[in-house]
């Protein structure tokens, strides 16, 4: 192959994103140079995080320049190499970005990483044994500190990040709970998942009905909750929190056309000695080869499931991600290359 086919970033969102702001263009693959690896992408990770950097605004990473490849996560094969450490055929994980090919500076550290996939599917490390997956098991392992017998909730139970919580969770000895939106999610992440309970928040137009659901699925109350949605939902787990319980803040999807999200009630925070924490998985690098080893495990094990949406060839990306953000996916989002 000489040529490759790219989307770039082509203008900013004015409030929801749409299919205007990607372009699809077609590009020459220029020649390797010593240190280089050329890598053949067969799958592209789509991830919420990815709206906020099309924002032009103060965020904990730089916004995605215009006119260029869109940043995401990437698996795929060596297929050249003027590098030392890689052959054709070496199955490699990267940040290729929204693109059929990379070319990658392999010298330098983090950029590529080998990976087996004699017991783990190629796609899997873009999800449970990947970013998402040790998303999950950052914020319930560093942050909410699950004790066996506690209750553990997670909203976007079915997805990528929140699958592997509660999956986590009950490997710990809690009792799980999920939040997710649709009758056919929640049957999921009891029967496939294994959680214990799952709310259907579609079903729960209100503040008091979403809180009395919370409260007949955490009898108990709850003892960590793990945040990928913000607004009602969290305003309802604040209302069943137990005193100490730790809230780990991983995404805000409710916001990220950059809408405010009000609080209702902020002195649940000190009335309840509440743990809050944001983080960013990026920023914890130290911990991702323990949480990939048991992620990897798990999921060569058959004990770790996950389930995955799969669209088809690069100018599907665009549509995918804006389904993405409307909860349209069910599991893990990919675009498949090859």
């Amino acid at each position: 192959m000489t040529t490759n086919q790219q989307i770039l970033l082509a203008s900013r969102p004015q409030g929801e994103a749409s299919a205007a702001n990607f372009r699809l263009v077609e590009t020459a693959l220029p020649a390797l140079n010593d240190g280089q690896v050329l890598v053949r992408h067969h799958y592209l990770s789509l991830d919420p995080y990815m709206r906020g950097r099309m924002n032009d605004s103060k965020s904990y990473a730089q916004p995605q320049p215009l006119d260029t490849v869109m940043i995401g996560g990437t698996v795929g094969e060596v297929a050249d190499s003027r590098h030392p450490t890689f052959k054709a055929g070496d199955k490699v994980v990267g940040m290729g970005g929204w693109q059929q090919y990379s070319v990658v500076d392999a010298g330098q550290p983090g950029m590529l990483r080998k990976v087996d996939t004699t017991h783990i599917p190629l796609s899997a490390y873009l999800g449970p044994v990947g970013m998402p997956g040790v998303t999950g098991w950052y914020g319930l392992m560093k942050i909410c500190e699950p004790k066996a017998g506690e209750t553990v909730v997670v909203s976007a139970a079915s997805g990528a990040v929140g699958s592997v919580v509660g999956q986590l969770a009950k490997v710990r000895g809690c009792r799980a709970v999920g939040l997710a939106g649709g009758a056919d999610k929640c049957k999921y992440v009891v029967d496939e998942l294994g959680f214990d309970a799952c709310i259907d928040y579609k079903q729960h137009p209100d503040l008091k009905s979403l809180s009395a659901a919370l409260k007949d699925a955490c009898p108990k109350g709850i003892d960590g909750y793990f945040e990928n949605v913000g607004g009602m939902i969290l305003d309802a787990v604040m209302l069943r929190a137990n005193a100490f319980a730790r809230l780990a803040f991983c995404g805000m999807i409710s916001g990220y056309n950059g809408e405010p999200i009000p609080m209702t009630y902020p002195q649940l925070i000190l009335t309840n000695r509440l743990k809050i924490q944001g983080f960013i998985v990026s920023e914890h690098m130290e911990v991702w080869p323990e949480a990939l080893k048991e992620l990897g495990t798990l999921v060569a094990g058959g004990r770790l499931k996950y389930r995955e949406s799969i669209a088809q060839g690069i100018a599907a990306a665009p549509e995918a991600f804006l389904g993405l953000l409307k909860g349209k996916n069910f599991g893990k989002q990919l675009v498949k290359l090859t």
